[in-house]
């Protein structure tokens, strides 16, 4: 066997393995392994591929719901059912420290990634969306960073033919060296008409299809799996390059092919490339396979066994293909000028046996490799920080009354992560393929049209990181809450999550208690809302280093939730509509100005706990709120968000240049009342003529409802206290971060 070399504990560590998993690799192969198979141990053992330190909490996540036709890790990507024989296949994933490295080609091959994950289940992706955090706008390194993010995201996005249709972007200096790139992809499938990752048949030949291998992406998975240092940007070499053109042409290849009956699984080439995809497919299947690993066509010359297995070279697909029917499918690759290769067969021993020019290089067992089978699984210590403690001592009533309440307003609407991210939105190609409903009707969840049907798919990604560092468990709640919040105020009804979830070094106790109380947080939610975790994925080792400490990125699972709009009638955008409408704010009124935008960069508060929040009262809400759309008795809807009640007023002045006269809520703190997070709260413009009928669905549901005031040309807020044109609060909204962006560092 060539690079029969004895390997080391030592070896093993360089790699990423550690001593006792040495050990487990030892006992499931019978002898020591060599190198390339230790290699290949190394990308599927990582943390990246084998969820070792997490997939014990995941597991206690809920999958089960009405809609559910492929469950958390059963697919590349979770499908539910959304009626009229469709289903939606959709994702989320993170390109974090590939993005800190390389920010162009990071996101770029993120976007790639995720949309492979799509299209290779037969769905065809409709709508692309995108959670990103940066550090300090201000500093040299986030501007560096956020324009290769932006570009990259935009450049493959827009090349490779779908919208991006929704998204958010957030910045503290918790992530200055450490970015989050969080792609998520949406596509649409006639039920019955998926394909699996799976292989079986013995004797079913094995095909490498899409772009031809290179070196860059060795490692990558072995890379997104460690703390990033000063030494990170020696892996350049780990972080993919991506083609959306080529990924144009895979795309239509791939349905054309699964189209054709010709296929019997096949698997996007993502983390950990060759090695992943044969076990993952083999293992699943309960079947082995032969591959030769010359027979791949590569790109570079010279590429090692180890290389060719764990190159993540983009624009990938390994598929099984029915015996006898090959010349199908190569004429079909032919056609759309892809390579296309015949590299292997499957078997029945369920063994993985690679060779080289002839020789077996590699004989690994495929369920022993992956997660769910021989991977290790690993339960990390936790506790609770310090800080959390000292959170909860935080006395409100010591925190002054602002003098000039407008003047908070204006620093709020202006403050880049509430202004207007038109500067990252404007690079993406929202309308390819005319299925954006949202364009010309904004609203709290992008509205995504299902041609040939009365339905449509309401679609957010929500995460607030600063509340989940308050309290993961709460935040991780509101997180879920906030984007069913925003669907139901769309004109949808939520049916099921996607999550990113992005936390610090597993190793770390205190970070690992973070992640483990977000876990609880988002079971907790997701039952009470019935919208089951369909899948995503985990990012580990997100730190930056803040002064001489390293510290973990503010916690963020980012949830990513798929509605269904029943008819199209029911879409509900956020702006005001008529001057003289009622504006009514529905949900719990409270002193609370906890982890506010206002308390922590106007105050300068920074450790305080979560704002208020009541899960059964925010699902109580959500269904008046539905009732209430669903009757026809509400013009707009807005929910009540980062930058309080005037942010959420004001945003919902922009689009029409209509402002609002509203009065504060008496023995309410006045801060708390205009610029207070707490939760559960939504804004509504209601036509006087069916203010009876509205009021009667809060009352009947039990849900508190006040009338604010009225729908006016300008803002004015307490008569006599201030007044405003609308465009002048707009102006500072729409340019605040070009602004920032265009100031030298």
């Amino acid at each position: 066997m060539e690079n029969n070399q004895l390997t080391t504990v030592e070896t093993a560590q360089k790699l990423g393995i550690q001593p006792q998993e040495f050990e487990m690799i030892k006992g499931a192969l019978g002898r020591v392994p060599n190198f390339t198979e230790l290699c290949a141990y190394s990308g599927m053992w990582s943390e990246h591929c084998s969820y070792k330190n997490s997939i014990k909490w995941l597991k206690t996540l809920p999958k089960d719901g009405p809609h559910m036709l492929a469950k958390a890790g059963e697919e590349n990507a979770g499908l539910v059912a959304i009626g009229d024989g469709l289903a939606c296949a959709f994702k989320i994933e993170s390109h974090n420290h590939p993005s800190a490295i390389e920010p162009y080609q990071g996101a770029a091959t993120g976007v790639g990634g995720i949309n492979r994950d799509i299209f290779t289940m037969g769905a065809r992706p409709i709508a692309q969306l995108n959670s990103l955090r940066f550090g300090d706008i201000r500093s040299k390194r986030t501007k560096w960073i956020m324009a290769g993010v932006v570009k990259g995201i935009g450049n493959y996005g827009n090349a490779f033919g779908i919208p991006t249709v929704a998204g958010e972007v957030f910045f503290d200096e918790a992530f200055e060296q450490n970015p989050l790139v969080n792609a998520m992809s949406v596509g649409i499938v006639r039920e019955g008409e998926t394909i699996s990752a799976t292989s079986y048949g013995e004797g079913n030949p094995v095909y490498i299809v899409g772009s031809a291998t290179g070196k860059d992406g060795v490692g990558g998975a072995a890379f997104a799996s460690g703390d990033l240092t000063e030494d990170s940007a020696k892996d350049l070499p780990a972080v993919q390059v991506g083609d959306p053109f080529q990924e144009k042409l895979l795309l239509e290849a791939t349905l054309e092919v699964i189209a054709s009956g010709a296929v019997v699984g096949m698997q996007d080439m993502g983390a950990a490339g060759i090695i992943c995809s044969t076990a993952e497919m083999s293992a699943k299947g309960e079947h082995g396979m032969i591959i030769h690993l010359d027979k791949v066509p590569t790109r570079q010359a010279g590429m090692q066994p180890y290389e060719l297995l764990l190159s993540e070279s983009q624009e990938r697909m390994l598929v099984v293909v029915k015996k006898g029917q090959e010349a199908i499918i190569e004429k079909i690759f032919e056609k759309w000028d892809l390579p296309c290769a015949d590299i292997g067969s499957v078997t029945t021993d369920g063994q993985l046996k690679f060779y080289f020019h002839g020789e077996l290089v590699a004989d690994l067992p495929a369920e022993n490799l992956v997660l769910g089978g021989g991977a290790p699984q690993y339960e990390r210590e936790y506790k609770e920080p310090a800080y959390y403690a000292e959170s909860l001592k935080f006395d409100p009533s010591k925190i002054s009354q602002p003098i000039d309440y407008k003047a908070v307003a204006e620093f709020l609407i202006s403050h880049p992560n509430i202004a207007s991210k038109r500067w990252v939105y404007q690079q993406y190609d929202s309308m390819v393929g005319t299925v954006n409903m949202s364009t010309n009707r904004p609203g709290d969840a992008a509205i995504v049209n299902l041609k040939d049907s009365n339905k449509a798919l309401a679609v957010t990604v929500d995460c607030n990181s600063r509340y989940v560092q308050a309290d993961p468990e709460k935040g991780t709640m509101i997180a879920v809450s906030e984007a069913a919040r925003n669907i139901v105020c769309s004109g949808g009804e939520p049916s099921a999550i996607t999550n990113c979830l992005n936390f610090g070094n597993p190793y770390n106790p205190e970070a690992y208690w973070q992640f483990v109380g977000a876990i609880k947080g988002m079971s907790a939610a997701c039952v009470k809302f019935q919208t089951p975790v369909t899948g995503g994925n985990v990012s580990f080792y997100n730190q930056s280093k803040i002064g001489d400490r390293t510290v973990p990125v503010f916690p963020t699972p980012t949830i990513g939730m798929l509605g269904i709009v029943q008819d199209k009638k029911f879409q509900t955008g956020l702006a005001f509509e008529q001057e003289g409408d009622l504006i009514y704010l529905a949900g719990e009124i409270t002193n609370d100005i906890n982890s506010s935008e206002y308390l922590y960069s106007f105050v300068g508060e920074k450790n305080t706990p979560a704002p208020y929040f009541d899960l059964d009262k925010e699902y109580e809400l959500h269904g008046a709120v539905k009732k209430a759309i669903q009757s026809g008795l509400v013009r707009n809807a807005h929910d009540v968000a980062d930058g309080g009640l005037i942010c959420a007023l004001l945003e919902s002045s922009f689009p029409k240049n209509l402002g609002f006269n509203i009065d504060s809520a008496e023995g309410i703190r006045k801060d708390a009342f205009l610029f207070g997070e707490g939760q559960g709260r939504v804004v509504f413009g209601v036509e006087p003529a069916n203010k009876a009928a509205f009021e009667k669905v809060f009352a009947d549901a039990g849900i508190p409802l006040r009338k604010i005031g009225t729908v006016a040309k300008g803002v004015t807020v307490d008569t006599g206290s201030w007044t405003e044109d609308v465009s002048t609060f707009e102006k500072r909204y729409n340019t605040s971060i070009e602004d920032l962006l265009l100031q030298e560092a």
